[in-house]
């Protein structure tokens, strides 16, 4: 249990002297551009068509090691025309919506208006009907998102020869656009990297996906050319791959692995106009992992997410190098989350994340998820915000699409500069200090502050400005007000984030 306290933090705490704290405005360096959807979410598939996914710590028991079902509890079908999730997702916008994940390579779409069926056909494992799919594409609309997913690959959809068919995906795309609806891009298949544990053939290896690849392609490009073709969507490399020997999973669940490199210098070779990986940067304790609280404010914690990146951007680079890098899903940890994913713990990784892959060439990166499991930013029954959503509001709010150097180099706080959402001469700076020590940096001119803190690490309470963050009577999101700051120095509380916004 995480008990630090900022009070006690203050008092003991001494203000860093290490390394230049000046923000000098005057002279920013630009170091990139991300796209405007930067900051995207995924909602699992799932969740849209009702299944078993992540069972809430409060009601796991202990489980054999290798039962991997036991991690899991049936969950009803989202609503995704609820007003306060409508509400609180588009306040986030504009972003990419992501209707993905393991259970979308499985999945049987019904194209017709019967009752669903109420098990799927041989070769699929999950059913999708019209009306949950309508509700995809009604929530896109409604929260100013674009759609992005990926498609069944299972044995219902192919051949006897096992070759790729469009069984599936061609009625799905029709359906779509008889509803007036679109998708902005899509991967073929989600995390081909574990084709076991994805629900691939028996056998499937990096030649096979890249014939399939190549259909895939081909069907699209004539059925649904505006779409980008997003891939391969890997997962787990670069030195972090899963370890099954710390997971509360047999070893056979993971299934053959398929490297990335293996897709790329197979034939026939897959060019991708958007290149796509994922990122976790261990797994959760439901799965046997070892991370603590504690572990996820260090800086070799948040460095992990850019040893991924480093992985997966040679092999771009060396493979397929004019296409755009974005990161489809990430999140706290794999396997649903840790139990402190949901707390205030989690703020830093969610902004350390965003604020250094927006430095190093990633356009789009898509948490996982908006409302399930203790990842999500808001609670899956209740969809109140938890205190990563309220960091997530923030950046949007400020956090532009121009990214700047801060040239400060303390070893006390990351600083991360972009562009004031919003503004044509503004400039925000999000100052992240995850340690127990009050620290400081110097800034020339005005500012509006906006200071994030809570009492403890482990709490779902977060305060803006020291008056406590939660919705209005009516469901409604509260004001978002700064506070005026001077130039000169500006303290940094302990285990505290800040935006500070400047214009003109």
């Amino acid at each position: 249990m995480v008990a630090l306290f900022f009070g006690l933090a203050r008092a003991t705490g001494q203000k860093s002297k290490e390394g230049n704290t000046k923000l000098n405005l005057s002279d920013l360096k630009l170091v990139g551009q991300i796209d405007e959807k930067y900051q995207s979410f995924n909602i699992e598939m799932c969740e849209v068509v009702g299944g078993d996914f992540w069972i809430p710590y409060d009601l796991l028991v202990s489980s054999k090691k290798g039962d991997f079902e036991a991690l899991k509890r049936t969950i009803p079908p989202v609503n995704l025309y609820e007003r306060k999730l409508r509400t609180l997702t588009t306040a986030l916008g504009p972003m990419y919506i992501r209707v993905s994940g393991t259970w979308a390579n499985t999945t049987y779409f019904q194209d017709n208006d019967n009752p669903k069926l109420t098990s799927a056909p041989d070769g699929y494992e999950n059913v999708l009907t019209r009306k949950e799919w309508k509700g995809v594409i009604d929530f896109c609309k409604a929260t100013n998102s674009e759609l992005v997913t990926s498609f069944a690959v299972s044995n219902g959809m192919r051949d006897s020869k096992g070759n790729w068919t469009t069984a599936q995906i061609e009625p799905l795309v029709n359906y779509t656009k008889s509803v007036g609806g679109e998708i902005a891009a899509a991967e073929m298949f989600n995390e081909p990297t574990f084709t076991g544990l994805g629900g691939g053939p028996a056998g499937y290896d990096a030649a096979w996906f890249d014939r399939d690849y190549a259909s895939f392609k081909d069907f699209m490009s004539s059925a649904m050319p505006e779409m980008k073709l997003v891939g391969p969507g890997s997962v787990g490399e670069g030195g972090l791959l899963i370890d099954t020997t710390e997971m509360n999973i047999a070893a056979g669940a993971i299934g053959k692995v398929i490297s990335t490199r293996a897709m790329y210098t197979s034939e026939p070779k897959p060019e991708f106009e958007i290149f796509s990986y994922h990122f976790y940067g261990g797994v959760s304790k439901r799965c046997g992992g070892k991370l603590t609280a504690e572990d996820e404010l260090t800086n070799e914690w948040f460095s992990k997410t850019e040893k991924e990146l480093d992985y997966y951007k040679a092999l771009r680079d060396e493979y397929n190098p004019e296409a755009p890098i974005w990161l489809t899903e990430t999140a706290e940890a794999a396997c649903g989350g840790n139990p402190w994913a949901s707390a205030y713990n989690d703020c830093f990784r969610y902004l350390e994340q965003l604020g250094r892959l927006a430095k190093n060439d990633v356009q789009v990166v898509m948490h996982n998820t908006i409302c399930a499991s203790e990842y999500a930013l808001l609670d899956q029954d209740s969809h109140e915000p938890r205190p990563n959503y309220w960091a997530a509001l923030l950046w949007s709010k400020f956090m532009g699409t121009k990214v700047y150097e801060s040239g400060i180099s303390s070893q006390a706080v990351d600083v991360f500069v972009h562009d004031l959402k919003g503004s044509e001469d503004g400039i925000t700076a999000l100052v992240i200090n995850p340690n127990g020590n009050e620290s400081a940096i110097e800034i020339p001119k005005d500012a509006e502050q906006y200071l994030l803190t809570a009492d403890e690490l482990l709490t779902k309470t977060v305060k803006l400005n020291g008056k406590v963050l939660k919705l209005t009577a009516n469901e409604k999101l509260p004001d978002i007000k700064g506070e005026k700051v001077s130039a000169g120095t500006v303290s940094i509380p302990s285990y505290s984030i800040m935006f500070l916004t400047f214009r003109n």
